[in-house]
């Protein structure tokens, strides 16, 4: 049953691919490393449209809500970005250090947490155009719209497609 109630256990299910140890940890870091690469297109383009949007004259006549919710925008844009792009970062630094198990245990959290921030920051954008563009109902019926769009494909149909729940961390 799903989701499960009480605490989550997750245990590691090794994967059998014939790989050393170092050789799967290595492939898992590449993979997470190209996943970002994805996401992190997502929240450059974002970053840059509301980035943009403050130096138009109608931003200037917005409300303090307007405003508010674009800058909490930002902010979610500015945390993606910092969270997405650290797993990076922490390979470039630590690559000949061992740490490759490390770097995926932490990192996997990060780039989930990411997501979460890039769907909140792209969701809270879509509301803000709403808002503006056609008034209240519209910023709410377009924010809970995104929000159940990024919750079921990103985060529901993954435990659909496969129910046992999955380790967040490096193999062991």
């Amino acid at each position: 049953m799903w989701p499960p109630r009480g605490p989550v256990i997750v245990q590691f299910v090794p994967e059998h691919t014939g790989e050393t140890r170092n050789e799967q940890l290595t492939r898992n870091v590449g993979e997470l490393l190209q996943e970002l690469r994805v996401a992190q297109a997502g929240v450059q383009i974002l970053f840059g449209f509301l980035l943009s949007v403050v130096f138009t004259d109608r931003f200037h006549d917005a409300s303090g809500f307007e405003k508010s919710l674009h800058l909490s925008a930002v902010t979610l844009a500015v945390a993606a970005t910092a969270l997405l792009t650290a797993p990076a970062a922490w390979h470039r630094l630590l690559f000949r250090t061992g740490s490759r198990e490390r770097i995926l245990a932490v990192g996997n959290r990060f780039v989930l947490v990411g997501l979460v921030c890039l769907a909140l920051a792209i969701t809270s954008t879509v509301a803000l155009i709403a808002k503006v563009v056609y008034g209240g109902i519209a910023m709410v019926v377009m924010g809970v719209l995104c929000l159940l769009i990024f919750g079921v494909l990103w985060f529901v149909m993954p435990f659909r497609l496969n129910p046992r729940p999955q380790p967040t961390g490096p193999p062991k």
